[in-house]
């Protein structure tokens, strides 16, 4: 099933009236994240009620009998549900490549998120209310109905999941499934329930605005989000190809797109344009290719000092950009949500952000217990520096603990002789020469 996607360029964009249909707008405003397809047309979507909707019979004054309808926010989504859908979104990626429009829709609903404004859902965030015409006319979502008629059927075949939870979900699995880093995500967001409760449009960067790097800050610091996550984030470009026909940016082929997958056509920011990795950064360093894309604020991450530190390093380190990526897109995608239970809901595996072979640790645990989580220091036992495994006393603990770490030992190193059998042999030796001496 062949798609067709248009897509925002950076990170997501900007301009005013959620009510208004930017069809022009969009093509100033918007590069593409796309390459997906479906046929474009007019979505229908069912907002889900709440599970926890109710008739409560009643008495109004005068003993007038009548019904009072008690409306509760949807509760957590169901964590089994979640495992399934997961599955179903990894069979969509096989067959339609549609990793840059997911992850682009769990992001656009998270980027909405002004930390400035305590309320929910006036604050924006993830809270599905994409979903929602109003919002999904805004200019900077152009082609994100596509993706949603991809992901509606699961919606369907698992009500017990919110739109919320399921877009995010949509977009760390589409990272994943792309050879990206495993993304600590947690669910149980919370849905609005109404097209009202929107936020006004223009909450999302442009692709070419006159001060890209300016810019960016406006719109990420609003979000509580930092240089280091900005620049983390802007590597998801790695993923996708623009369409001047639909975005106004990028060339209407070139030769890493002429053939597809998906329908072919648009311009990439790297030669695979359906792989997660550090292309990105290397190919903007480098610029030796007129065929990929760079937009200006693709080109700020190099020329602002404080971005270009980052961006350097992502060019030269894979894993220290996977790793910062994957924290950073978790903090995005949780966002102005609101979760029930408050805590949140964990799925097997998503933990961590390191594959499990690259963990580094003295006695390594199954890869489900970590999944590739910062390693912490290990914890000082006493005993593990004797020969014997006789238990100590933790008095006893405490002195060869202070004194090991005073002479350079530490929780994370330990001394390359056997310490603990030293200070015994010392003991020893004070002890016999104290009976010589009392003798």
């Amino acid at each position: 099933m062949a798609e067709r996607l248009a897509s925002s360029a950076s990170l997501l964009p900007a301009s005013p009236s959620p009510s208004t249909r930017c069809a022009a707008a969009a093509a100033a405003t918007i590069a593409s994240f796309p390459s997906c397809s479906a046929r474009t047309g007019g979505l229908r979507l069912r907002p889900s009620p709440s599970r926890f909707s109710q008739t409560v019979a009643g008495r109004g004054r005068g003993g007038a009998g009548g019904a009072l309808r008690v409306v509760r926010c949807m509760a957590a989504s169901d964590a089994a549900q979640l495992k399934s859908a997961r599955e179903d979104i990894k069979e969509i990626l096989k067959t339609t490549y549609c990793h840059p429009i997911l992850v682009r829709l769990g992001w656009h609903d998270s980027g909405t998120y002004d930390k400035n404004i305590e309320e929910w859902p006036q604050r924006g965030g993830a809270d599905g209310s994409l979903r929602f015409d109003p919002e999904l006319s805004h200019g900077a979502n152009a082609g994100l109905t596509n993706a949603l008629k991809l992901i509606q059927p699961i919606k369907d075949k698992y009500p017990g999941i919110t739109y919320a939870d399921l877009f995010q979900l949509a977009s760390a699995t589409a990272i994943e499934e792309a050879g990206g880093p495993k993304i600590p995500m947690k669910y149980g967001r919370v849905d609005i329930t109404a097209p009202e409760q929107c936020p006004p449009e223009g909450r999302l960067p442009d692709a070419g605005p006159r001060l890209p790097a300016e810019h960016l800050r406006e719109v990420f610091y609003r979000m509580g989000l930092d240089d280091k996550e900005i620049v983390a984030l802007s590597g998801a470009h790695t993923l996708g190809r623009s369409r001047p026909d639909r975005s106004g940016w990028g060339k209407p082929e070139t030769k890493y797109t002429k053939d597809g997958p998906g329908e072919p056509g648009g311009q990439s920011w790297t030669a695979e344009w359906l792989k997660f990795d550090n292309s990105y950064f290397k190919d903007i360093k480098e610029q030796r290719d007129q065929d990929l894309l760079v937009l200006p604020t693709d080109a700020a991450i190099f020329e602002d000092p404080s971005f270009k530190v980052y961006a350097e390093k992502y060019a030269e380190d894979q894993e220290a950009f996977f790793n910062d990526y994957a924290e950073a897109h978790a903090k995005l995608s949780n966002l102005g949500a609101k979760f029930d239970p408050p805590e949140g809901i964990l799925l097997d595996n998503d933990t961590g952000a390191t594959p499990a072979d690259e963990k580094k640790v003295a006695d390594p645990a199954p890869a489900d217990d970590t999944n590739g989580a910062a390693l912490q220091p290990e914890p000082f036992v006493a005993a593990k520096y004797s020969y014997k495994k006789r238990e100590l006393s933790d008095t006893m603990k405490q002195k060869i603990r202070a004194e090991y770490e005073g002479l350079g030992g530490s929780p994370e190193k330990a001394l390359q002789s056997n310490y603990f059998l030293n200070i015994m042999i010392v003991i020893a030796g004070l002890a016999f020469l104290t009976s010589l001496v009392g003798n």
